[in-house]
């Protein structure tokens, strides 16, 4: 098979040999070039058409936030995997740089680790991310699926009348761009709920919260335990905790815990899925979108048993396609769109009445 080329982007000499001397270990990885700035970086891409890009994001000149901006401009499936500091602000800007387009991030290593420890780190946290990254892009390019094919899943949406009291959504790899064209699509706020479990670490959930409020209509936060859901608002799993919506009778309340992992994932989509079709059943709209593995299927099938709707992001449009790939092969007569579509289709959703 062909070996992924990688190009490392970093302004410290130490941090950047690190990188490097980690990749050149794997025989299935080329590193094709390095760059110590934005500039740098971009003018490397166009001569080097690396498969994948590690890029620091607190850098002099043109920052990581500004450089995934501009590549974004010219090309919107290189994968692009953030590096941050594990620094308030390196967390705020790595949400920053994902909700404009960057696929995925990883923390730099704690200062003062040791290089077999920084080594160890990256093998296991960042390889599986070039692999996978890259991996989707190649398939994704062979499926090429033809829209016209989503289209015609669509009346399985349109089939079930009744009213939605909740939208549900799942999102892991690529998430924080996905969600941000959802909420810049809404420009007003929806008349229900909305549910997010996004996979990732405490700290960045919370940013990522902030971020997504400056967006557009929608306030979304991170719940407190036992908080009352509103229409109009949006929430958040904490990273960390599981979400779910509380069974019990009266005001549909959120309900936080630190149970083990499901699918390997705290907080995991199919807790909030199981619980929102014991609550709403059939008046219940999932979303899956693009994520590496498998969460969110097992809910999005008991939601679906219980009459509920559910939507799949197509593949052409995922950073990676695990997650509604694993809910279109649970065959469940789900509707598969491309990202672009389903901000309007989920707000024509709810407000069928």
């Amino acid at each position: 098979p062909k070996q992924i080329r990688v190009l490392v982007v970093d302004d410290s000499p130490t941090a950047q040999r690190l990188i490097v001397n980690c990749l050149n270990r794997d025989p299935t990885i080329s590193v094709v070039g390095v760059a110590a700035d934005g500039h740098q970086a971009l003018e490397a891409i166009r001569r080097l058409t690396p498969d994948v890009v590690t890029l620091d994001v607190e850098m002099p000149g043109l920052d990581g936030i500004a450089t995934v901006a501009e590549i974004r401009r010219t090309n919107r499936l290189l994968p692009v995997i953030m590096l941050s500091a594990l620094t308030l602000r390196g967390s705020r800007e790595t949400i920053e740089a994902l909700t404009r387009g960057a696929s995925d991030y990883l923390p730099k290593p704690a200062s003062g680790s040791s290089i077999d420890d920084i080594y160890r780190y990256l093998e296991a946290e960042l390889l599986p991310r070039i692999r996978a990254l890259a991996g989707a892009r190649r398939s994704a390019s062979e499926a090429a699926v033809p829209a016209h094919r989503t289209l015609q899943r669509l009346p399985s949406l349109q089939a079930s009348p009744g009213k939605i009291d909740a939208v549900c959504i799942g999102v892991s790899t690529g998430g924080p761009t996905a969600l941000a064209a959802l909420f810049e699509a809404w420009q007003a706020p929806l008349p229900v709920p909305v549910l997010i479990v996004q996979h990732m670490p405490p700290r960045f959930t919370s940013m990522l919260a902030e971020r997504l409020s400056t967006l557009g209509a929608t306030a979304v936060r991170e719940p407190y335990d036992g908080e009352s859901v509103k229409a109009g608002s949006a929430y958040l799993a904490p990273g960390g905790w599981h979400m779910a919506i509380d069974s019990s009778e009266g005001p549909a309340r959120i309900r936080l815990s630190s149970d083990a992992l499901e699918n390997g994932c705290r907080p995991s989509v199919d807790v909030l899925f199981r619980s929102a079709a014991s609550r709403w059943g059939a008046r219940t709209l999932a979303v899956v979108l693009t994520g590496m593995g498998t969460d969110g299927a097992r809910g999005a099938v008991q939601i679906a048993e219980a009459g509920g709707r559910v939507i799949a992001q197509d593949q052409a449009s995922s950073v990676v396609w695990g997650m509604p790939s694993a809910v279109v092969a649970a065959g469940i007569g789900c509707t598969v769109l491309p990202l672009q579509q389903i901000a309007a289709t989920i707000a024509a959703q709810v407000r069928r009445r």
